[in-house]
């Protein structure tokens, strides 16, 4: 069987869904056309483990004779929504005073996606930050695997240290490199 391949066609579209359990998941290209397939392996080499249902991406595909599939991810846009649960600690927070907070490098000490929370220790720091669920879909994200390199910018909640946007490490890299280059 000749299998035909179309290279480096860059599509934007929407997390139909993705498990990462199965190690994959799909995509609805912005434009119509069949399903893309979104290969956990792919979602690793852009830094991540998971990403969120209704996720905006920007992917490269190849169509071939088995179908289209992902071959890079190039941008994950968190999902658009009306419907943020605010959580207590953040009720006080502006969304510009949250960008301001600096993004630190952590490594996810445990999440349990069942239980809607876990959480992570920022380098060189010996408090955990806790990492809510509502915030993780917030950022794109649907799950986090033990031991995951991730940026965080974090607040002091009343409990202690608190997640307020999770990016995987490679991603707050590129933003990094992005705030400090202008």
């Amino acid at each position: 069987m000749t299998e035909i391949n179309e290279l480096d066609e860059t599509v934007l579209g929407k997390v139909k869904w993705f498990d990462p359990v199965k190690g994959f998941g799909f995509v609805v290209c912005e434009t119509g056309g069949p399903d893309i397939l979104l290969h956990a392996n792919v979602l690793r080499n852009f830094g991540q483990s998971s990403v969120a249902d209704a996720a905006g991406v920007k992917i490269r595909i190849q169509r071939t004779a088995r179908g289209v599939q992902a071959t890079e991810v190039l941008a994950i846009e968190p999902p658009e929504t009306d419907s943020f649960i605010e959580l207590e600690d953040e009720e006080y927070l502006s969304i510009a005073g949250l960008a301001e907070t600096p993004l630190e490098p952590a490594r996810v000490k445990w999440f349990d996606k069942a239980k809607g929370f876990g959480f992570a220790n920022v380098f060189g720091r010996p408090e955990d930050v806790f990492i809510h669920i509502e915030i993780l879909r917030r950022s794109g994200l649907a799950d986090l695997q033990s031991g995951e390199a991730v940026g965080l910018r974090m607040i002091d909640g009343k409990r202690g240290r608190m997640a307020t946007i999770v990016s995987s490490w490679e991603a707050a890299m590129t933003e990094d490199d992005v705030l400090t280059t202008k």
